[in-house]
């Protein structure tokens, strides 16, 4: 996410993140883009997205996992909880935007908001599953919004924050944008403990700090004119930058808080809704909204917001992450000639680490094509935030991994990406990525984010103002 860096380990040298990837292929692209382990011991009974009971079948043979599937996401949500508990600083509760796999002797300081914003739903969800104390997850949660409010978010500009700062300062990292997504997702983050904690402090808190987020602001540019879709963001150094958020992506968890805004001076019109484009993709039979994106602008805004039997003028965009997330599964086998590892079994490319760097990509593209240079690597938070979307397929290759890469397996869960044809295993975990894993497979498992934070007044005011109906 953002505009400028990932931190890596040992080496803070710049390189390319997300937004400057979907950024590249817009200019190419026919539509541009907005851009520990513990084996449980017992067996759940599930609550399946749609609401019903659900039982684990037994595990299939042959992918090497012993335990139920619902064993293997409470591992995942147990080892992502661990991540964001332990890589944040307990003072401020800024969680850092990667560490080492291992959890071992990580000294890199640099926090991303994002991180922080699934850090906070994480706290949410540990409290639920009692991985720590309440109390100390309260103390916890009560220190992270403290330090938002009255220390980060003056840092920023008219509300919106910093992408990168230094977790126990609070100081700008790099020469990083104020990012409007990364203060999105962390604003979810915040609204989910406002809704989920019967604390005054941290609800007083996090009114606070959505309260003076003035989105209306983000709707300029440097002539000063204002424009009818988001900015990507603002530098001191430059202004607005000249990209902006006018494609289908993950824009909708921006724009719908956007729209609701406490301050009505700060909202933005809730003719926005319908400035931004929504190109279609047709491939093997099946059409969706998409451009070329990589996958996770079909899980992100779905973490937090339910839109489950909804629609608005356009769509159904629950049902259209299900097949987006199917085309991106033929895709995938769609490559098993030039990449033997890609199959039934083992799929799922999504921006993440590479053996060459951070990359975008996927697939397929607007032209079915691929997004970026795939090399066989597999990114396993592809499919873990695909679990609402396409459980048995998704749940499948999360098993196969388990039982047959051992080595993808480390302290925080699944390591950010690996090639299983040169051998190369990422050292490092990302934040975001262990964030949309844990809570899709949270709210597959329960659906704790979606009904907690569908309670917060502004989220059902921002879905009437976007004129989604029940369908």
């Amino acid at each position: 996410m953002g505009l400028h860096r990932k931190q890596k380990h040992h080496d803070e040298k710049r390189e390319h993140t997300r937004r400057e990837f979907l950024s590249t292929l817009s200019s190419a692209a026919v539509a541009p883009l907005a851009t520990a382990s513990l084996l449980g011991s017992f067996a759940f009974s599930l609550q399946g997205c749609g609401g019903g009971s659900y039982s684990p079948p037994p595990p299939p043979p042959g992918d090497g996992y012993p335990g139920t599937d619902d064993q293997l996401m409470e591992e995942i949500e147990k080892a992502g909880f661990l991540f964001f508990w332990e890589q944040a600083d307990p003072n401020t509760g800024q969680v850092k935007d990667r560490s080492l796999a291992t959890g071992n002797n990580d000294t890199r300081t640099v926090s991303s908001i994002a991180a922080t914003g699934y850090g906070l739903a994480a706290l949410c969800i540990g409290d639920q599953r009692g991985y720590q104390p309440h109390a100390t997850i309260v103390t916890r949660v009560q220190n992270t919004l403290s330090f938002l409010a009255n220390t980060l978010q003056p840092m920023g500009m008219n509300g919106f924050f910093y992408h990168f700062v230094d977790m126990t300062t609070g100081a700008r990292a790099f020469t990083s944008e104020v990012s409007s997504i990364d203060t999105a997702i962390l604003l979810c983050g915040v609204l989910m403990c406002r809704q989920y904690f019967a604390d005054a402090t941290i609800q007083n808190l996090a009114t606070q700090i959505y309260t003076n987020v003035n989105f209306a602001w983000m709707l300029g540019d440097n002539s000063g004119t204002t424009q009818p879709t988001l900015c990507m963001g603002w530098t001191p150094e430059s202004g607005f930058l000249s990209t902006r958020w006018d494609h289908y992506s993950e824009l909708m968890m921006l724009y719908l808080p956007a729209m609701a805004a406490p301050n009505p001076a700060f909202a933005i019109p809730a003719s926005s809704w319908t400035a931004w484009t929504r190109p279609m993709i047709d491939y093997q039979g099946l059409s969706y909204i998409s451009g070329s994106d990589p996958l996770f602008v079909h899980q992100y805004s779905h973490a937090w917001f339910d839109f489950r039997n909804k629609k608005d003028a356009f769509t159904d965009y629950f049902q259209n992450s299900i097949t987006a997330t199917q085309a991106h599964r033929l895709f995938c086998i769609s490559l098993a000639s030039q990449f033997s590892d890609y199959s039934a079994d083992l799929w799922g490319i999504t921006s993440s680490d590479s053996k060459n760097g951070y990359v975008a990509w996927g697939g397929p593209s607007s032209s079915g094509g691929v997004i970026g240079p795939v090399d066989g690597s597999i990114v396993p938070c592809a499919t873990a935030g695909s679990l609402p979307f396409d459980f048995s397929d998704a749940i499948h290759v999360l098993r196969w991994i388990r039982g047959h890469y051992p080595a993808a397996w480390q302290r925080y869960g699944y390591v950010d990406a690996f090639n299983p044809l040169t051998g190369w295993y990422d050292t490092d975990v990302i934040g975001i990525d262990l964030g949309i894993s844990m809570l899709m497979a949270e709210n597959y498992r329960t659906q704790l984010i979606w009904n907690t934070f569908m309670k917060n007044p502004e989220a059902q005011m921002a879905m009437r103002l976007a004129g989604f109906q029940p369908g």
